[in-house]
């Protein structure tokens, strides 16, 4: 039987033992994740949290509604026994009625059958599997990338793992971010925590990009777990774009990393420069499904569109 479960009532020491033991486990859904980017999250539990599944959720006028977090690409069901798509429909059919509104990205291996009673759409990441030696991986790589790697090696740009987070997150802000107001100041101080507790776990890794003259100009923060490493955010600044730091800092991490059993998930992307970017190191597209549930009155749909719009563009920018 699936149950339903306010915050407070979750056993978050079984619910950290099933992520770790799931299928397809990921720290997206570990609690203290979750704690950090969906305060008060609730969740569906099936038996003795065999399988589970977070729901992130707020209220704003009155409306209860499930949303997806920032800087958590996936959720949807974990389980330690089965993932087949009846298990995602059983799931889907136990969200409570009370939640007015649902858009969640499910995980690459949750499937679905059709006519499961929501609206689906896929989302792309790029997965690039790190198993293989470095120099079978660099064979793969696109001629622009070594292009590009080449470019900063001649600029004398170095890379370091002893970044720190504010480095990144300030060159965002200062760059890419500028004049954007999609994320609040408390979205960066969230984002900043995130990275610190990772490496407190030693989950998360920074790769920064430092110019001859020891200036920061790329950061790339990674975070690792269950045989999977996420790219989870980086900050540029314009001098990158042309001296090719960014190429040289993923090259330089999948050369640290190859050889591993590891699937590096670059998370995305919808934006055709980025996703060239990606696949430019040899990645593949990988499918998940977001899905989305709309029991708002008629009159009140329009702002659920809204929302949506707004949440696309503050992930469109990370």
């Amino acid at each position: 039987m699936i149950r339903y479960l306010e915050n407070k009532q979750i056993d978050f020491e079984k619910w950290d033992d099933c992520i770790e033991r799931s299928l397809n486990g990921i720290f997206y859904a570990s609690s203290w994740y979750l704690d950090m980017t969906a305060p008060g999250w609730a969740a569906l539990v099936e038996g003795n949290y065999e399988s589970v599944m977070p729901l992130p959720s707020r209220k704003k006028l009155g409306i209860k509604y499930i949303y997806q977090p920032f800087f958590v690409q996936q959720l949807g069901i974990f389980s330690t026994t089965s993932l087949s798509a009846e298990v995602t429909t059983r799931f889907l059919e136990a969200i409570p009625r009370h939640f007015s509104f649902v858009e969640l990205n499910l995980n690459t291996f949750n499937k679905a059958n059709e006519g499961i009673g929501v609206r689906t759409a896929n989302r792309i990441t790029h997965h690039l599997d790190l198993i293989e030696p470095y120099e079978q991986i660099e064979r793969r790589y696109s001629s622009n990338t070594r292009r590009n790697i080449k470019k900063a090696e001649k600029a004398g740009v170095f890379v370091t793992s002893h970044g720190r987070p504010e480095e990144i997150i300030e060159t965002f802000r200062n760059n890419r971010g500028r004049g954007i107001k999609a994320f609040s100041e408390g979205d960066y101080k969230v984002l900043k925590h995130l990275i610190y507790s990772g490496m407190h776990r030693g989950m998360a890794k920074i790769m920064s990009a430092y110019t001859v003259e020891n200036n920061f100009c790329a950061g790339i923060v990674f975070f690792q777990s269950h045989k999977k490493t996420v790219f989870l955010f980086s900050g540029s600044t314009a001098l990158a774009r042309d001296n090719g730091a960014m190429f040289m800092l993923v090259d330089a991490y999948i050369r640290e990393m190859a050889g591993k059993e590891l699937v590096l998930d670059f998370e995305g992307s919808s934006d055709p420069q980025l996703a060239r970017f990606y696949k430019g190191f040899g990645s593949k597209e990988c499918v998940f499904l977001q899905i989305e549930k709309n029991r708002m009155p008629i009159g009140l749909r329009q702002l659920a569109g809204l929302y949506r719009l707004l949440q696309q563009k503050k992930r469109a920018i990370s």
